[in-house]
């Protein structure tokens, strides 16, 4: 019990095999998923990216431009 037998190894390179060699189905899926990890990963780093941006400078409105509200005026209006 303490090594593997021939039909263990058999086993192990039969699995290889289908995982990482010839043109098959389960290759494709392999191939597949490497694509998926490189496109998380360069999300990821586009993230990233507009995360360092800074945001744009608010917009401020110019007070000078409005009539000033005077304590006199207001209280005129009051009555």
């Amino acid at each position: 019990m303490g090594s593997l037998s021939l039909w263990h190894w058999l086993v192990v390179g039969g699995i290889a095999l289908l995982l990482f060699g010839g043109k098959g189905k389960i290759s494709d899926l392999m191939g597949d998923v490497a694509k998926g990890i490189k496109s998380f990963k360069k999300g990821m780093a586009e993230d990233d990216k507009v995360a360092e941006t800074p945001p744009e400078a608010a917009k401020t409105i110019d007070q000078s431009a409005a009539t000033p509200v005077t304590p006199a005026a207001q209280t005129q209006k009051a009555s």
